[in-house]
């Protein structure tokens, strides 16, 4: 049987990023061994898995045809990397965003693994050129990044380094969709990939609406859960383009183009994120919701519970 190998690097335990990509690749029958650098960091995480698969299962939410206790069956620790490492194809780097500990990991992982074993790192920010930098053989490299939770949230973005084989990403894009998720696939890589720029676009505009006392906090969230969120849980904004005009999309483009290039133009520049703006959008949003991790862990649960039943709507 394939496996997969998941290097985590926590300083509290192995992470939830890590434990999730565990998830999502038991979930489609494979085997998988956890390495943590912390010592009985990895076997604390089986505990975790073990508990939220179950879970998942009282829930009916379980990916995947085999039971709970089947997938955990396919699920090992380890404290030696060596011994982690040994009959992978799919090594996937799950430590913090730190781009020297990444490198220093694909270095260590490279000397262990045969040249055909895919490096895969899950970073959001850093660039392919930079986190396997310090590889040799940089063809067998690719960025995987999840979006957060990934065992509810699918999408995968798959960014390949300068160097990288199409082969590489044609085996990446298989076993995301095997188990589950759903990739997308970057011809090149760019700051940010595709998601976050996106987001960010979003999270700016939002803020200088807020910074320059347009709307609320509470108001500009509403927007995007009760207005923009709502179609495009299912629909992207190209195909929002598409069917909001009655011809499609050169119809669109002929009806706003002009309106939408003329708000565009207004918009501010790039917000510092600090100072008194920020310290008043903290205060407003602390105030609808409290930063103590008590009231935090509620409103987690909460988006993860929702985020669970809009994927059973989804299916």
């Amino acid at each position: 049987m394939n496996s997969a190998m998941i290097y985590d690097q926590n300083k509290m335990s192995t992470g939830l990023i890590g434990r999730s990509w565990a998830m999502v690749f038991l979930s489609g029958g494979y085997k998988v061994k956890i390495y943590d650098n912390e010592p009985g960091q990895a076997s604390g995480a089986i505990t975790e898995i073990r508990k939220q698969l179950e879970e998942l299962q009282q829930a009916k939410m379980l990916r995947g045809n085999l039971t709970a206790a089947q997938q955990l069956s396919l699920l090992s620790s380890h404290d030696d990397l060596q011994q982690a490492l040994e009959g992978a194809f799919f090594v996937q780097e799950c430590v913090f965003e730190d781009l020297e500990a990444k490198q220093t990991v694909f270095h260590e992982v490279e000397n262990l693994v045969t040249e055909s074993v895919i490096l895969s790192s899950s970073t959001s920010c850093l660039m392919p050129s930079n986190v396997f930098s310090c590889v040799q053989n940089r063809t067998r490299c690719i960025i995987s990044h999840p979006v957060n939770p990934p065992y509810y949230v699918r999408l995968v973005e798959l960014v390949p380094h300068p160097e990288t084989v199409p082969a590489v990403m044609d085996v990446a894009y298989s076993l995301m969709t095997e188990v589950g998720q759903a990739p997308v696939r970057l011809s090149k890589e760019i700051d940010g990939f595709a998601l976050n720029r996106v987001q960010y676009a979003i999270i700016a505009e939002s803020w200088r609406l807020v910074q320059d006392g347009v709307i609320s906090v509470k108001d500009i969230d509403l927007v995007m859960s009760e207005g923009l969120g709502m179609r495009y849980a299912f629909i992207g904004p190209i195909e929002t383009m598409h069917l909001n005009a009655p011809e499609g999309m050169e119809d669109y483009l002929q009806r706003y183009s002009e309106g939408m290039k003329r708000v565009l133009n207004t918009f501010g520049p790039v917000p510092d994120f600090s100072g008194e703006p920020a310290a008043r959008i903290v205060k407003e949003i602390c105030e609808l919701i409290p930063a103590e991790q008590e009231h935090l862990t509620v409103r987690r649960e909460r988006r993860d519970h929702l985020l669970m039943e809009l994927a059973k709507l989804k299916k």
